[in-house]
């Protein structure tokens, strides 16, 4: 049954890291608007070099292994300012937001030692490895497979949709080590692959604003030492819900169209007949309202990974909920222009709001795709109601 999530403001501890952060971005952050409507898609291995020599990535991570042994509320204010001002991300979201909890949480003590460092000093970089073709987000029917041997492992299959494979070093992949796609969750397990190694095929896949986040990635007879293994043999599955607790709850589903309400909201100001616009007005109180509950929601998942839960089915809520709010956003400001020549009239004095609003209208489909899709999180969702 789905837990009652209450109602949690972050601490004062965490909320004091606001103004250093601010400061970080006022030095180190471009400007451009359509360029920051990007942000967690937008790859800058230099910045996030500079985050973690700020001791920001790895944040939650022991400082053993080189983090900042930080809890996930001080990791929330990082990220929530990064996203609300449009930092690019990207190039560590992966390893930082999961695949280091993952290792630290399941992985063995050697690749602690190895990885873990690496993520917190942004020298390492991670992708997915769970989609594939006719499976989608259903991923107890995936077919790519690991084939034990006399050395290790043989990994054959294949991955999609893998954001940032081409720049990434690593790809922690869900394949299967036993029985067929007919045993559903038991059978899986989780693999570190090396994105260099012989066998290995990226191929890129272009969106519709011309980006080429996402790849294709092949394995053919890739060879897999032991020690590549996260966990035990047939673990992937509670593994990888544990990993889709991390990757759906956190404050980037509900700020990927967030940008476009800043511009927005600035362009407002310098209009002012614009603002003071009755249906104008209505519109930011029914956005803010949609944006501080969802935001309420957020922290109360992050308060059960404080806890040391795995909140996967409060996140699966969130997720579902978070990105139809960023849909709806796009949907909302673009009602808005069109019903207003007014809008029309002055088009030339902010092109930044026309090029960030052409950006998010493009990319928004992604938004209920990656990270599981509606219709698989709804089934989750029913699931833990008792629905279904």
């Amino acid at each position: 049954m789905l837990q009652t999530l209450n109602y949690q403001e972050l601490p004062d501890y965490a909320i004091d890291l606001r103004t250093k952060v601010r400061q970080f971005l006022k030095t180190n952050l471009s400007s451009s608007a359509p360029r920051r409507a990007r942000s967690w898609m937008g790859f800058d291995a230099n910045f996030s070099k500079a985050m973690a020599k700020e001791g920001w990535v790895g944040l939650t991570l022991p400082k053993a292994y080189g983090g900042a042994g930080l809890d996930p509320y001080s990791r929330y204010v990082i990220v929530e300012e990064m996203l609300t001002n449009g930092a690019p991300v990207s190039a560590h979201w992966i390893a930082d937001r999961q695949s280091g909890p993952l290792i630290n949480r399941y992985g063995s003590e050697a690749q602690k030692q190895f990885y873990l460092p690496r993520i917190c000093r942004a020298e390492a970089f991670f992708c997915i490895g769970m989609s594939e073709p006719q499976s989608g987000s259903d991923l107890a029917s995936i077919k790519t497979r690991a084939t034990q041997n006399a050395k290790g492992w043989v990994l054959n299959g294949q991955k999609v949709w893998t954001t940032n494979a081409h720049h990434s070093d690593y790809m922690i992949a869900l394949v299967r080590t036993s029985g067929t796609s007919e045993d559903r969750h038991t059978g899986l397990s989780q693999f570190i692959v090396s994105l260099k190694a012989k066998g290995v095929t990226i191929r890129q896949i272009k969106d519709l604003t011309g980006d080429a986040h996402f790849n294709e990635v092949f394995f053919e007879n890739v060879e897999l030492s032991n020690d590549t293994l996260i966990g035990a043999p047939g673990a992937g599955w509670e593994q990888v819900n544990a990993e889709l607790a991390f990757e759906r709850s956190g404050p980037e589903r509900i700020y990927s169209s967030i940008v476009l309400l800043d511009t927005w909201l600035c362009y407002l100001k310098q209009h002012t007949g614009l603002s003071s616009s009755e249906s104008n007005q209505r519109l930011v109180g029914k956005i803010l309202s949609h944006l501080s509950t969802l935001r309420g929601m957020s922290i109360a998942t992050t308060a059960e990974l404080v806890k040391g839960n795995s909140p996967v089915l409060e996140a699966a809520l969130f997720k579902d909920m978070g990105t139809l709010f960023e849909q709806e956003l796009i949907q909302w400001i673009t009602d808005a222009i069109g019903s207003d020549p007014s809008y029309l009239d002055n088009i030339s004095s902010s092109p930044e709001l026309f090029a960030t609003l052409a950006y998010t209208t493009q990319i928004a489909p992604t938004y209920s795709l990656r990270g599981g899709t509606r219709e698989i999180l709804r089934g989750m969702i029913a699931r833990g109601l008792g629905l279904r």
